[in-house]
């Protein structure tokens, strides 16, 4: 894993209370757009060696994101 890597995953780790607090501080902290951050978060968490080095974080963190129901594209919702 690289610094920044760790970085992310150390980030992540801490509790946010205010999502614009945490996007203000992964600019700041990381250098990164949220949306960026995001991005590569999601792709960390589907790493073997990143789930060794931070197993119970990365377990979290697949819960979240396969517990969260897909979103009705436009379209899509049946308002009968």
């Amino acid at each position: 894993m690289t610094d920044l890597e760790h970085k992310i995953m150390q980030f992540e780790s801490r509790w946010w209370r205010l999502a614009g607090s945490k996007d203000t501080a992964i600019r700041d902290e990381l250098d990164l757009t949220p949306t960026r951050y995001y991005q590569r978060l999601h792709q960390l968490i589907s790493r073997a060696d990143v789930h060794a080095t931070y197993p119970v974080l990365v377990n979290r963190l697949r819960r979240r994101t396969t517990r969260r129901p897909a979103r009705p594209t436009v379209g899509t919702l049946n308002l009968d």
